[in-house]
């Protein structure tokens, strides 16, 4: 279940790094929107950065703790920014708090990888166990 968690949790997050590529401009405006106008196109990059590495690390059991902690680094500031439901009018706020929750526990998620690792089936341990023929 460890493995299918996994792959379930980077789903998300190879999607986002998908979707901040191919509608940049729209990832621009939307940024424009929250008020984020310092060095949007570094900021851009690097949430892509953080997305991939992130989802690859998380997926593949490799280093699963930093791509958790990559993972997090991008998902708390956005979640705050994109979902603060508090701030929101009165007929929007009951789908933001509800964007917010998923978003948070999202992030339970990947504390729970960040405490307990990848569990049985990961690159890591695979390659550990891996025995190589003497020669």
């Amino acid at each position: 279940m460890d493995l299918v968690g996994r792959i379930l949790l980077s789903f998300i997050f190879f999607y986002d790094a998908y979707d901040s590529i191919f509608y940049y401009h729209d990832t621009k405006a939307k940024m424009t929107d929250y008020g984020l106008t310092w060095k949007q196109d570094w900021l851009i990059i690097g949430a892509i950065i953080f997305l991939v590495l992130g989802s690859l690390m998380l997926l593949l059991g490799y280093r699963a703790r930093t791509g958790a902690v990559l993972l997090l680094l991008y998902f708390i500031p956005v979640t705050f920014i994109a979902h603060s439901y508090w701030n929101d009018p009165e007929p929007i706020r009951r789908l933001q708090a509800l964007l917010f929750t998923k978003n948070i526990a999202i992030m339970g998620a990947l504390l729970l990888v960040w405490a307990n690792g990848t569990g049985r089936f990961s690159i890591k341990r695979i390659l550990a166990t891996t025995r190589v023929p003497g020669t």
